[in-house]
C-alpha cells in the first residue's frame, strides 16, 4: 500500500529535491517518468511521513534501496546516503566521462554497489544526455 502524500508535502519534497532522484540525480523531466517521493528510513522501521524523511527517488533506485550496504572496499556494512543529511559531492564524483558515479566515501560505494547507480541502461542515458550537455547535473 502507498502512503499518501498531501500536495502541499510532496511539492515542497519536488522543490527540496530540485526534481532530481536523490540517488542517481536523474531529473524527471529527461526521463519523462515522474518520480516517487520516498521514505528515507522506510515505514516498515519506523520512518514518518514527514518532511525530513521524504526525498525523490526514481524507481529503480527506490526499488533496490534498503538501509544498510557493505562497502566492498573495507568490507564493512555501513548507511546508504541519505540526501536530506549527507552532502553528494562529498560521497560520490562522476567519472571523467561524466556517465559513472564513483564512490569517493565507504558510504558512496557502498550506495553504488546496492542501487546500482551504473546500471546499464542509466549509463546509456547518461551517455546521451553528455553528447547534448544535460549531464552531469551542476
Amino acid at each position: 500500500m502507498t502512503t499518501y502524500i498531501p500536495t502541499k508535502l510532496r511539492a515542497q519534497i519536488e522543490q527540496d529535491a530540485g526534481h532530481r532522484c536523490g540517488y542517481c540525480l536523474s531529473d524527471e523531466t529527461l526521463t519523462g517518468i515522474p518520480l516517487s517521493v520516498e521514505h528515507i528510513l522506510p515505514e516498515a522501521l519506523g520512518g514518518e511521513t514527514i518532511q525530513t524523511n521524504l526525498w525523490l527517488a526514481c524507481r529503480p533506485c527506490n526499488e533496490y534501496k534498503g538501509t544498510h550496504a557493505e562497502d566492498q572496499e573495507t568490507g564493512k556494512e555501513v548507511p546508504l546516503f541519505n540526501p536530506r543529511e549527507h552532502k553528494w559531492h562529498e560521497h560520490f564524483e562522476w567519472s571523467q566521462d561524466g556517465c559513472y558515479m564513483i564512490g569517493k566515501t565507504p558510504i558512496g560505494r557502498a550506495t553504488i554497489t546496492a542501487l546500482r547507480l551504473n546500471r546499464k541502461l542509466l549509463v546509456n542515458a547518461r551517455k546521451r544526455w553528455v553528447i547534448v550537455g544535460w549531464h552531469p547535473p551542476k
